[in-house]
């Protein structure tokens, strides 16, 4: 998340929390006998909303025993169930269903002990049983609504992905072509006119005659030209990534992935093989956490040591820890990889949560990857 929208968030959490308090203060002002502790308890019930996106379950919490305390002192009316309505809608949008029904319960309870059942108090208490279960529907909606669009969100971006991939290999599948057509035309062209060249100056050299010019400056023109040539066909038959591990990262963070880069120890030139399987490692780790992660922060660590280079990808996302882990062909992928140039990889959920990768590459007499 980027920090303007972070702080326009908070802006907007603070807001409701002080829209909601104004109500419930403006509705307390009309009570007889509201004191200061009731003020005090509404104020804590309502600007406790600012915090719902860090700890939904606590400040479900504090707001239905503050209200809850204030309805069973001042008996107000039906609008001091708001800040409770709000944490419920809250609590159940990030999928705290049975705490916030137990949250509305302990409220309604409260809200009914405030006096004698009368036909008024009954009436109430319906209303409000009504306004709660809009809000843990609400809630609930919210919630699926808005696991629709990451769907949607992660859809569109492994459409985009498979196009991009398709794209690369019918590029790749072309330059094949291009370098078998040159193989197979020019190469076999050139071989003969510098061996007809070669054949020519060998000649007239054995007839002790003059090599003309034109024949010699044919014969260095045709090798330069095999030469020239042999260095093209192995750039078209070659797929090296094109790129380092920082340019990865901001290519996440612009595609919306919210990833910071750190490196330490003294970064220095890698071997091909080594740069290769770093390169991948890491488009890997960063591919998985944005089709599987979910919106999570990512955080990639390359640590350059005496004799490895550690590389790890972590991510806060919907891993779970008990449930077991499947590797993909993307893992498998990239321990074949990590296993050719002698390294070690540790890939699997977080104990706290999310999904880590760990890779350990050796820095000395690293094989060279085919």
């Amino acid at each position: 998340m980027q920090p303007d929208q972070g702080m326009r968030r908070r802006l907007a959490d603070v807001t409701l929390a002080v829209v909601v308090g104004a109500l419930v203060m403006t509705s307390a002002a009309f009570d007889t006998g509201t004191t200061v502790l009731d003020h005090l308890l509404i104020a804590l019930g309502s600007l406790a909303l600012a915090g719902y996106r860090r700890a939904p379950r606590t400040v479900l919490a504090v707001t239905t025993g503050a209200m809850t305390a204030y309805v069973l002192h001042a008996h107000p009316g039906v609008l001091s169930a708001l800040p409770v309505l709000a944490a419920v809608h809250t609590a159940a949008r990030v999928g705290h269903r049975a705490v916030a029904a137990a949250a509305s319960g302990v409220f309604l309870a409260g809200y009914l002990a405030t006096g004698p059942r009368t036909e008024e108090i009954i009436e109430r208490v319906l209303l409000l049983v009504g306004w709660f279960l809009c809000a843990v529907a609400t809630g609930l909606a919210d919630r699926n609504w808005q696991a629709y669009l990451r769907q949607t969100e992660q859809r569109a971006l492994e459409a985009e992905r498979t196009r991009e991939e398709s794209a690369l290999r019918r590029a790749g599948e072309e330059r094949l072509r291009i370098a078998r057509e040159l193989h197979d035309s020019l190469t076999h062209s050139i071989s003969i006119v510098k061996l007809q060249a070669g054949v020519a100056v060998h000649l007239a050299r054995k007839r002790g005659e003059d090599v003309p010019p034109a024949l010699l400056a044919i014969q260095e023109a045709g090798g330069e030209a095999m030469r020239e040539l042999r260095a093209t066909l192995e750039v078209l038959r070659t797929d090296e990534p094109t790129g380092t591990p920082a340019l990865l990262v901001e290519r996440a963070r612009a595609a919306g992935l919210a990833v910071e880069l750190t490196v330490t120890g003294e970064e220095r030139p890698l071997t091909a093989a080594l740069d290769r399987a770093a390169y991948r490692i890491v488009q890997e780790a960063l591919t998985n956490a944005a089709r599987y992660a979910g919106p999570a922060k990512v955080s990639v660590r390359l640590a350059y040591g005496g004799q490895e280079l550690e590389i790890r990808v972590d991510d806060d996302g919907c891993a779970d820890p008990s449930r077991p882990h499947t590797p993909g062909i993307g893992l498998t992928g990239m321990r074949e990889r990590v296993t050719a140039v002698g390294g070690t990889l540790d890939a699997g959920p977080r104990p706290e949560g999310g999904f880590s990768v760990r890779v350990r590459l050796p820095l000395a007499d690293a094989r060279e990857v085919a």
